[in-house]
């Protein structure tokens, strides 16, 4: 073991192990716990974690949250579990905004004051990160966020807020644990209740949304890019080859790189889609 080293330890051997038996080994010694806890380590562990070929899906309904984990491509309902989450809430109040390596950003609906969290399902740990501003009106479609790790490798989550016609960016420090406030693109008009906010996906380096007008004019649909290196927003245009303002945008990812799903009507108001691949930057690469 003394020739081992700590660094070969924690770094090359335990970072490979289930959540589960991370948390176990917390409970070892003092030093265990310490170097297990560190955002160096939770670094490694998540993308260690991200490399592995079962992922699961995290589901809500009106009384239970259900994990399924999905094989191939495919759900293993034999291995189905019923969690619970950490406050005293029904899971119809509970509103997923965000998921990175495993961490959830979830929004508690409560009459008094909404609340924000960060929760791990696997792990069941979790960390309370609201403040007084989120006791403001919440919307599904007008509230949004996303997670990353800057180059200090603190966990960041981004939550915006469109409220009045006005656009609100907080960004969140889990190692200052705190927020501050962002600069978000003048004169822009996507804090209007016409636009709906999709979830961010990250890829790159920056931070994807997408801001859809399903009023007036029909169609429209913006990309909104978020880079964490210099935590600047920026709007970025639709491929030139695709003549049309597309209904509804969504992104995914496939092989690490990004990609965008277009879902239009046709002239015989048939539903068509189109797929384009997202250079991780401001350029898209169109293909159908």
């Amino acid at each position: 073991m003394d020739r081992i080293g700590d660094d070969m330890l924690f770094e090359e051997i335990l970072s490979r192990l289930p959540p589960k038996v991370v948390s176990q080994f917390k409970c070892v010694c003092k030093q265990w716990c310490y170097e297990l806890s560190t955002p160096k380590f939770a670094l490694i562990h998540t993308r260690r974690l991200s490399k592995l070929l079962q992922k699961k899906l995290l589901s809500l309904d009106e009384h239970t949250i259900v994990v399924d984990d999905i094989v191939s491509g495919n759900l293993e309902v034999d291995t189905r579990k019923v969690i619970t989450f950490p406050y005293d809430v029904q899971p119809s109040r509970l509103i997923i905004i965000a998921s990175f390596n495993g961490l959830m950003l979830v929004c508690i609906r409560r009459t008094d004051a909404n609340q924000l969290v960060l929760w791990n399902p696997t792990t069941r740990r979790f960390k309370l990160i609201s403040d007084d501003y989120f006791s403001r009106y919440f919307g599904r479609h007008d509230d949004t966020g996303g997670m990353y790790f800057d180059e200090s490798n603190d966990l960041k989550v981004l939550h915006i807020n469109c409220f009045a016609g006005a656009v609100t960016a907080r960004v969140y420090s889990r190692h200052n644990d705190s927020w501050r406030n962002l600069s978000f693109i003048k004169g822009c008009l996507l804090g209007s209740n016409f636009y709906s906010w999709s979830a961010g996906i990250y890829s790159g380096k920056t931070i994807y949304f997408t801001a859809s007008n399903y009023w007036l004019p029909p169609g429209e649909c913006n990309i909104v890019a978020f880079d964490v290196v210099s935590e600047s927003f920026s709007i970025l245009r639709f491929p030139e080859r695709i003549q049309m303002n597309p209904c509804q945008v969504h992104f995914i990812t496939i092989s690490n790189k990004l990609h965008g799903f277009l879902v239009r009507y046709s002239d015989e108001q048939c539903s068509q889609s189109s797929t384009i691949g997202a250079a991780p930057k401001d350029e898209y690469n169109s293909r159908e």
